[in-house]
């Protein structure tokens, strides 16, 4: 089968997860090598060499108080990315948890579940961290804890979905009549079942994890400076768009290309889980 470009669509779909894994793989290594090295101090200042152009002050110039921007973006790529997957991991935890849970003990139990998690998903990320920086102050646990809480829902949803299917198998029933708990089926026959999807759904959910960030750390919600970040970078840059709009650029396209990575990223794991996509139309 081909598109309408006359490409076979498997190379296409492979070509997407080609990109997504290469874009996402540069970050995490972009960001692992920050913690080693970078070209210049990313908190140091030197106002004598502030707002450079690109290949003036450094490859990626320098900012409004003399950092080397190229440093800035390699350190803020661990910030940004580190609180962007731990909060996943901690929105993932819970949710899949609540959803395989919700799935398997019954109508009543999983309406309860997934009433009390519809509310929680009516606060967006930015409500929460105003709510708990009011509690913890400004800073990265804040950032992970509203981000990660307003993932718990998206999560507990889509493991729900995917594990109600799986409980209707045969096999299930055979698990039942071999005196196995609901507990033992859930870890040992639905969730291995539905892992593929919950995989794709991470790399999803971490890249609008990345955005969540940018955002918080935009309004002063995220981490507190001196610590990098790119979401920081572009409040930082707002005042200097006419002057030094490469402020804005660099890191505004940093947080686009690791976006759009993970989102290859999960767009190509889909389309290689699912069969039904092989030659779909």
């Amino acid at each position: 089968m081909t598109d309408r470009h006359g490409k076979p669509r498997g190379l296409r779909r492979l070509m997407n997860l080609r990109i997504g894994a290469a874009l996402t793989g540069m970050w995490c290594v972009v960001a692992l090598l920050s913690r080693f090295w970078t070209p210049a101090d990313p908190t140091g200042m030197n106002i004598a060499q502030r707002l450079q152009p690109p290949g003036v002050g450094g490859v990626l110039g320098t900012d409004q108080i003399g950092r080397d921007i190229a440093s800035v973006i390699m350190s803020g790529a661990w910030t940004s990315l580190g609180i962007a997957g731990l909060a996943t991991c901690l929105g993932g935890a819970v949710g899949i948890g609540l959803g395989l849970y919700a799935a398997g003990m019954g109508k009543r139990t999983e309406r309860m579940i997934m009433t009390v998690l519809g509310v929680l998903f009516a606060f967006p990320p930015v409500l929460s961290a105003i709510l708990l920086g009011a509690i913890l102050g400004p800073g990265a646990l804040t950032a992970v804890l509203a981000i990660g809480v307003f993932m718990v829902p998206v999560f507990a949803r889509i493991t729900r979905s995917a594990a109600a299917q799986i409980w209707t198998r045969e096999y299930i029933a055979a698990a039942f009549m071999a005196g196995k708990t609901r507990l033992r089926i859930s870890m040992e026959h639905v969730l291995p079942n539905i892992a593929g999807q919950l995989v794709v759904q991470v790399t999803l959910q971490m890249g609008l994890a990345i955005l969540a960030e940018a955002g918080l750390s935009y309004l002063g919600m995220g981490v507190a400076p001196p610590t990098p970040s790119w979401g920081r970078m572009l409040a930082d840059s707002q005042t200097y768009l006419s002057s030094a709009p490469h402020l804005a650029v660099v890191p505004g396209l940093a947080i686009a290309l690791a976006v759009l990575g993970l989102n290859l990223l999960g767009d190509g794991l889909r389309d290689l889980a699912d069969p039904r996509k092989g030659g779909a139309g």
